[in-house]
């Protein structure tokens, strides 16, 4: 069935959802450094987030996890502040604090109580300042990161599954391809000096966005700002290569043994428009996903796991890491399943590109639209009520899309996606061009 446009636009402006505003303000300073300021009065904290422009997809070749692993050195102290000082003077001041490593960007922040936001500042300009790089603190995060991946990856059940294994599957080279959380061998071998060498690179004010959030006055802000960061010194931003290559034009079947699974597993993934270029294309599978997984009433659930019983779980999403947004291209749409030994793969497979291609030819109906969109809202602002999940999402979009406004923007982009592009959408996840990951339990392989 052909969608009209008249009925396309009809059926849009009934699915209008309210709308959150998140108001910014932009400062950048001399040395490069992008600053955004988001008030919130009345907040009683206050969330400082440091975005550089480097994640997983940028490490060297040959030193894979390197990315993570710098991440982790970022808190072993600085040329002014010793080891775990950092951690004090968050959590004196009753203040909470994290990083994390991504496709195409780490983030650092800490929340806390607005009378603090001076210590805040201090500390995320210190360690962009100088961090303390030695051999004891790179030896003794090695081991720490090397414990992290025995027990999140190699010793969990479905360790790893699937952003770990399924890019090696769909991609070519080594940036897009390759384990961010890192080979042993690699990580052993990183050196002071390769250490030192990221950080000149990748660590620059030019190459980071500081987000301030919550309670908070701008002008105060401002001046504390540059207080603490004018003075750190210039460098240029690293210039970003594109890391496109050639979509598949097969199927691209691997499979992995797991000593810890219970059942099986697999996961199909399959390229995404550009989420830069082409958002409103991209758009479109993040209601795709919503229709196809969320929830029991939705289409995959209800045929394959409730009528059909050939998988206990199922899940679709944009995104091997982080969810919807959280990279550039090239990004991953994943659909993921966990079934029983005596159901084949290809059972769960064949089931899914059925229901695939009845959306493609008949589109999804109107209460299946305003549903998706509603529940995309409702997490959108449940996530980004607290000034800690805020401050970091304004910072990634401003990194990656050139626009924290569109944290604000979503629920209307998301309103104007047309039925007409969600069966396009899933018309495009050709099941003859895609990566294929199984998982086998290892008594069954």
């Amino acid at each position: 069935m052909t969608l009209s446009a008249t009925s396309t636009g009809a059926k849009r402006s009934t699915r209008r959802i309210p709308r959150a505003d998140y108001p910014v303000e932009r400062l950048r300073l001399a040395n490069g450094l992008r600053v955004l300021f988001a008030p919130d009065r009345g907040a009683g904290v206050v969330g400082v987030a440091v975005h550089y422009d480097v994640g997983f997809r940028s490490e060297p070749e040959g030193r894979t996890g390197f990315a993570h692993l710098f991440e982790h050195l970022m808190f072993q102290g600085s040329e002014s502040l010793p080891k775990l000082e950092h951690f004090r003077l968050v959590q004196s001041s009753g203040g909470v604090f994290n990083g994390s490593t991504h496709t195409d960007y780490t983030d650092y922040f800490e929340v806390v109580p607005a009378g603090a936001l001076e210590r805040g500042l201090f500390l995320e300009a210190d360690r962009m300042r100088a961090p303390k790089i030695t051999a004891e603190n790179l030896t003794n995060q090695v081991a720490v990161v090397s414990e992290e991946i025995r027990l999140n990856v190699l010793n969990r059940p479905y360790g790893g599954f699937p952003w770990i294994q399924l890019p090696a599957i769909l991609f070519d080279s080594f940036p897009n391809a390759h384990n961010g959380y890192g080979d042993f061998v690699d990580l052993q071998a990183a050196t002071v000096a390769d250490c030192a060498e990221f950080f000149e690179t990748y660590y620059p004010p030019a190459n980071a966005v500081l987000t301030v959030c919550g309670d908070f006055d701008v002008t105060h802000a401002t001046d504390l700002v540059d207080r603490h960061f004018a003075d750190i010194r210039f460098r240029p931003a690293p210039v970003r290569p594109s890391f496109d290559e050639p979509w598949p034009t097969s199927v691209l079947e691997v499979e992995h043994t797991d000593r810890h699974a219970p059942s099986p597993a697999l996961a199909i993934g399959w390229r995404l428009p550009d989420p830069v270029a082409d958002l409103s294309g991209y758009l479109a599978f993040v209601v795709l996903a919503s229709i196809l997984t969320d929830g029991e009433s939705s289409r995959l659930h209800s045929a394959i796991v409730a009528k059909a019983s050939l998988a206990t779980d199922i899940w679709a999403s944009p995104g091997l890491l982080g969810g919807p947004l959280d990279a550039r291209d090239p990004d991953v749409f994943v659909l993921g399943a966990i079934h029983s030994n005596d159901v084949p793969a290809s059972a769960v497979i064949d089931a899914a590109a059925e229901q695939l291609a009845v959306l493609a030819d008949d589109g999804p109906g109107d209460l299946e639209m305003r549903r998706a969109l509603a529940r995309f809202a409702s997490a959108l602002y449940r996530d980004n009520d607290g000034v800690a999940s805020r401050t970091r999402s304004l910072g990634s979009m401003e990194l990656l899309h050139g626009r924290a406004e569109l944290l604000s923007e979503l629920p209307d982009l998301l309103s104007a996606v047309t039925p007409q592009q969600v069966a396009d959408a899933a018309r495009s996840l050709d099941p003859g061009r895609c990566a294929v990951l199984r998982v086998v339990p290892a008594e069954a392989s």
